[in-house]
This record gives structure tokens, sequence and C-alpha cells, in this order.
């Protein structure tokens, strides 16, 4: 059987039951009924999505994947941390990390019990044993400021964990094959790939950004659609979440009842434009080489003809993508997705990561 056959075969969803809180959090008013009605505040709503809804992917990442047995057993919040993992200090009682024993997994199901795994969500049972597990846009596109501990810190939503490493973390699985748990592994960390799944083709890029997306027309390295399309497209076929996505252009027809993805994608869009891109803080940068550096981005360079400072960077909003030898750039990714080219990347962030 082909790679890309095995793979399909593993990634197939299943039936998803309705989303449980984990303990110790309130579910912010609505949370629970953001299928059937509308919310009714969307900066807490919006924020809940991003932070909490697993979009239904318990089945997949518990049931199909088993991580919830590999994090029981052996994932100690060392190793967590090591792959990537953040840890929301508000979420933990004063000295706990001191009197934690933090090679012992159990303390990582405590972690979970608590819900201060950044974009895991877990239901633990009393005797501590992780029942559901699932993950959130937070895994990926959440970070910590570090303010207490190296992983460990005040949530920054909408900033890419470039220290996570996806691959390694799904290789854990026991089903999947070695074939496939070797290309995973050979990601590294803050890098992924949301095609390998359906074309069996290995070519990760950076995980990009979760802020500064308001003004931008189209998403995605390769400018595949709006904010909703790409979080529709990762919630139903990476996550696997229970919802509906179609697009006849890469093959993609699924539907799936009840749908608890398309309903809150316009309160987590909402929530994402908001998030604005940080500050450089002060005495982060030279200030004379930043001037030496404008004249080049704006002169010289030529950046600024593609990269348009008066439309946040970019020159997509014009209707314009580019083709792979304009710039030098790997066409393999861009052959992969419908528009064969490649978006010029809004400058968002560049004092907390590269944009590419």
């Amino acid at each position: 059987m082909r790679l890309v056959a095995l793979v399909a075969l593993l990634l197939a969803c299943s039936e998803a039951p309705d989303a449980v809180a984990p303990a110790g959090r309130a579910v912010p008013p609505l949370a629970g009924d953001l299928v059937a009605g509308p919310p009714v505040n969307v900066p807490a709503q919006g924020q809940y999505i991003f932070r909490h809804w697993t979009f239904g992917d318990e089945p997949f990442w518990t049931d199909t994947l088993h991580l919830n047995e590999v994090i029981e057993t052996g994932v100690s919040p060392a190793t967590a941390l090591a792959v990537g993992l953040k840890v929301d200090a508000a979420r933990l009682p004063p000295g706990f990390l001191a009197g934690a024993d933090l090679t012992s997994p159990a303390t990582t199901v405590e972690l979970l019990r608590r819900d201060a795994v950044v974009g895991v969500e877990a239901q633990v049972t009393a005797d501590q044993h992780i029942k559901r597990l699932g993950i959130t846009c937070a895994l990926c596109h959440s970070t910590v400021d570090n303010s207490v501990a190296p992983g460990v810190g005040r949530r920054l939503d909408g900033l890419p964990n470039r220290d996570l490493n996806v691959g390694a973390i799904v290789a854990l699985s026991p089903v999947l094959p070695a074939a496939v748990k070797a290309v995973f592994n050979s990601w590294g960390p803050g890098k992924y790939d949301a095609e390998f799944n359906r074309d069996g083709i290995n070519s990760p890029v950076v995980i990009p950004p979760a802020l500064g997306l308001r003004g931008v027309a189209l998403e995605t390295y390769t400018g595949e659609g709006p904010v909703s399309y790409w979080n529709a497209y990762v919630a139903v076929t990476q996550m696997h979440g229970h919802g509906s996505f179609s697009d006849p252009a890469l093959g993609i027809n699924i539907q799936q009842s009840p749908d608890r993805v398309t309903p809150v994608l316009p309160v987590l869009r909402a929530y994402q434009l908001g998030l604005n891109a940080p500050t450089p803080a002060a005495g982060s940068f030279d200030p004379a080489a930043a001037g030496r550096g404008k004249v080049v981005f704006t002169s010289t360079g030529r950046c600024a003809s593609c990269h348009l400072p008066a439309m946040v960077f970019t020159d997509v909003n014009l209707g314009i993508l580019h083709d792979p030898s304009e710039t030098g750039m790997d066409p393999v990714r861009a052959s992969r997705l419908k528009n064969h080219k490649y978006r010029t990347t809004p400058l968002r962030a560049l004092s907390q990561h590269p944009p590419y």
C-alpha cells in the first residue's frame, strides 16, 4: 500500500461527541451552544474558540492515534516542554512547579486536568486517567512569554509556536507506520505540512502567525483563501474536527453532521482579526541600522515593490500572486495547491519571528 494511502486510512475521522470542558475552567455564556445559536460576547467567545474549542476532534487524537495513552504513561512535563508544548502559568496555583515532579507523566496529567497545557484539551477522570484528548487552534498559534520559566508563562495568542515539534508529537502514536513516523520526525520544531495527509509529499513550512490578519485579503503562503477558509481547512482536514469543508479544486468534499466547525468560523475570525502584531520592545533593535534598512527596503532592494507598506506589506490585496520563479522560491509547495503561485507574505511581528 502506498504511503499516502496508509496516511489517509489512519487520518479518517469518526463521529464526535459533544465537547466537554476540563475541570476547573468556566465556560463562557453559550459556549457549549455555539453550534445552535449566536454568541452573546464576540471577544470572549472568539477567545474561547481559539483557545479551547476542539471542533469535536477528540475521536481522532484519542481513539485513532491513542495519544491520550501515550501522554498518560510516557510524557513528563520535561518532555512536553522539550517538544515545544507551552504551559499557561495562570492555570497553576502558587508554588505548583516548585513542588511538582517534572519528570513524571502524572504531573503532565495534572497539568492537563488544570487546563494548563496551551492548545491541548483533556477530560481527566477522578483517578487521573486521560479519558478524552483534543487540540485547538492555540496549539500552533499561541505561545507564552516565559515569565515563570522557559515554556511557562502568560499566553500570547496569535504568535506562532516556533518551538513546537508537531511531527515529533504526532509520531509518538503507536499506530503510525515507521515510514510515516520518519516523515513526521523530519519536520523539526516550528514546521508543519498541512497537505501531507492529502498528497503524501513531504514539504513542511514554518507555522505562520495568526495575528495581524486584518486587511489581508488572502491567507496561507499560497493565497488559498481568506481567514475562515484556512480555519475551516485546518479544523476539518488537519485537526480532524467534526465539521464540513469542501474545495473541488483540491478534491476535498467532507460533510459531517453535526457541523462543529462552520457555525463558529465568524466569531473565530473576529477574534483573530483583533489580534494585532506586537510593538517591538524598547531597545530590541538599533534605530540607526533600522534607518539604513529602510533605505534598502524602499529603494535599492526593491522589497517595497511587493511588500507594499501602505497595504500591510503585501500586494495580495491587488489580486497579485507570484510565480515561484519570480523570487527563486521552491516550486514544490506552490505546485501542490490550486493557485500554483505564492502570496507576498505580510511582514507582521518581525520583532518576534521571521516571516517565512
